[in-house]
This record gives C-alpha cells, sequence and structure tokens, in this order.
C-alpha cells in the first residue's frame, strides 16, 4: 500500500510518499519547504501569507514527491492530508489539493489529525520493528509550538489524556520568551544554542507544578518571572542592553526550567501507567537538553524512548502518510465532505475521570 500526505496547517508545506510491504514501512520521499525566513520578519506566523505560500508551493512539491518515489497518481492507494489543528485558509490549501487528487485518481481520501499525525510518528521511525502493530500501547509526549499534551495511547483512536498545558505549551513559552528577549522567530532554536553557552544555575526560575499532584503542565509564570529577570538586570527591562554571557545564562535557566517540568510530569506518567514505552514528538522534542534528559530518565526507569530524527520532528508529511496510512489499514477513510477543522479533538480522545 501506498499512501500520499500533504501537511500545510502553519508554515511548512510538505508531501511525502509512503509504502507498506512486508519489510515495513518504507520513507519514499518526504519534501519540506519552509516559509520560516519569510515570517521571520515579522516575529511569527502571517495567516495570509501562509496560505498563499502553500498555494504557490504545493504544485511543483507534489510533482516532485511523485516523481522522487516513481509513483503517478495512480499508483498511489490512498491520499491523506491535514485536517487541523491549524491555520484555517492553510489547512485548506492541502486538505482540498488531497481531496481534489483523491477524487480524479479514484483513491480513497483520509482527514488526518495533526497531533495525531505528531503523536504517533515516532513509530515510523522505531529502528528493527518494522514488522511489530502500530501504534503499541505506550505514554505519548507531544510537545509542538501550541500543544503539550501527556497521553495514555492504547492503540489507534483509543487515547486517554493524563496532562496537558493549562496555558502556553512548552514551544509557545519558549517562542514568547525569545521575543522578550528579541531573538528572531522560531524562538525555540535559538534559545537552545544560546543555553549551550550558558548557566542554567545563575537565576533561580520557576518551575511552575512541579510538585503538584497530576501530570499538568504550565509555564506563563516562567514567561512573567523572566520579564521581572530582565527588569533587574537592565533599567526598563530593555534585552539590548543584556550582555552576551546573561543573555546566555537566562536562555539556559529557561531551557532548564522547562525540560525539568517535562521530564518530571513523563516521569509519572511512566509509573502510574506501568508502561515501558514512551515516543516523544513535536517541534520541542528536536530541544537538545531535553533529548538528553530524557534519555537519560528512560535509562533509569527501564524505559524504552522513542524519538523521530531531529529533521522530522518539526511539521512534515510524513507523519501524516503515517497516520493515514495506519487509519487505511483499519478501514478509517473520510468524506469528500470533510471539512477542515482549526481545533479539532484527537478522534477517540478520552478525557480524564
Amino acid at each position: 500500500m501506498r499512501v500520499l500526505g500533504i501537511e500545510s496547517s502553519c508554515d511548512e508545506t510538505a508531501v511525502a510518499v509512503l509504502e507498506d510491504s512486508p519489510a515495513g514501512v518504507r520513507v519514499l520521499c518526504s519534501l519540506v519547504s519552509t516559509q520560516i525566513p519569510m515570517h521571520r520578519l515579522y516575529g511569527g506566523v502571517i495567516p495570509e501569507l501562509a496560505s498563499r505560500n502553500h498555494s504557490g508551493r504545493l504544485p511543483s512539491l507534489l510533482q516532485e514527491a511523485l516523481e522522487q518515489s516513481n509513483c503517478t497518481p495512480e499508483n498511489i492507494d490512498a491520499f491523506a492530508a491535514t485536517g487541523g489543528p491549524g491555520l484555517v485558509a492553510a489547512l485548506l490549501v492541502g486538505h482540498t489539493a488531497a481531496k481534489a487528487i483523491a477524487l480524479a485518481a479514484g483513491k480513497p481520501f483520509i482527514s488526518v489529525n495533526h497531533l495525531e499525525g505528531h503523536l504517533l510518528s515516532p513509530f515510523l521511525f522505531r529502528e528493527g520493528r518494522e514488522n511489530e502493530p502500530t501504534p503499541l500501547p505506550h505514554v505519548g509526549l507531544v510537545v509542538s509550538g501550541g500543544h503539550s499534551l501527556l497521553l495514555h495511547v492504547k492503540g489507534l483512536d483509543d487515547y486517554e489524556l493524563m496532562g496537558r498545558s493549562r496555558d502556553d505549551a512548552a514551544g509557545e513559552a519558549f517562542d514568547k520568551v525569545a521575543r522578550m528577549l528579541d531573538l528572531p522567530y522560531p524562538g525555540g532554536p535559538e534559545i537552545d544554542k544560546r543555553a549551550e553557552r550558558g548557566d542554567a544555575q545563575r537565576f533561580n526560575l520557576p518551575r511552575p507544578m512541579l510538585h503538584e499532584s497530576g501530570y499538568d503542565f504550565s509555564f506563563s509564570g516562567l514567561k512573567t518571572s523572566v520579564l521581572h529577570t530582565l527588569a533587574k538586570l537592565i533599567p526598563g527591562g530593555d534585552p539590548h542592553g543584556l550582555d552576551e554571557q546573561s543573555l546566555c545564562d537566562l536562555c539556559a535557566g529557561v531551557r532548564a526550567a522547562i525540560v525539568d517540568v517535562l521530564v518530571h510530569k513523563t516521569r509519572l506518567a511512566l509509573r502510574h501507567t506501568g508502561l515501558r514505552l514512551l515516543a516523544v514528538s513535536g517541534g520541542v522534542s528536536c530541544n537538545s537538553s531535553l533529548r538528553v534528559r530524557l534519555r537519560e530518565m528512560c535509562e533509569r526507569e527501564g524505559v524504552e524512548l522513542l524519538l523521530p530524527p531531529p529533521e522530522l520532528t518539526t511539521d512534515n508529511a510524513a507523519m501524516i502518510a503515517f497516520a493515514g496510512l495506519l487509519r487505511a489499514k483499519a478501514g478509517k477513510f473520510s468524506s469528500l465532505e470533510t471539512p477542515v477543522d482549526p481545533n479539532p479533538q484527537l478522534a477517540g480522545f478520552a478525557t480524564r475521570s
């Protein structure tokens, strides 16, 4: 079975083709066209520019993906696209294109929840385990620009919410702190880079909800603390007055605070469920410190850790094609009338009791 996936939920235009065979799932092609340089000029994503750019880039990406995978639309068994969450106009570009090609080729269409794409993506890269059923029961940590979720994944369409951010997601906290420090967009990688040269112990930044029961996160208090710290260091809190070492130390402190909370809550979730498998996904999972700390924690706990390659932690179409493939194998197809939804729930998403 071959599935073509399209991702256009925000500022990445992406197309991928996956092939499922007795030997396992192979990524025949995965293309991503980023809009970061364009949006960096404005300090964040401009929805109208994003959707216009998707419309301009998608036709050539589709053609290139088919050529690289040596396929025609008739060789593809199903077409998948992100249906949400995301920016409505941006979602419509990829969603409508996948529907049109599916209709023209007489093949099924699958609308994929972007979060499910992230959630299941680590299994696509599980080395040496290609023939095992996926997704296996596990704890899933999704940390992206707009979401921080801890889930007990029991199977496809069977997700129990354990914890979520009560305010900003981890990625949002990184980006907002970066704006306070006048660092380029996107802020997470910029903070991570400077944190490598900083002293995380210099500033006493809070770890919100670290010692509270439950698995929820909160990062808004951390942002406020950074703001107050800036005001103490520089009159008026102007980040341009910071010396380079202080900037790096502050970045290191912010990174350490966010990573401490994420790792601690994840450890609690693993111990509560008794599961020995952790899958981590989303753009923040590319953070170098988070990866190191999660590996150390999983080694101590005797837990297998699944992490996608860094280049596929951010938005990409391979994860959409993979979620589409799993849905296709389960007979879970979508109607061509399926609308995009900027804020959908995960299918089978169970809230906490």
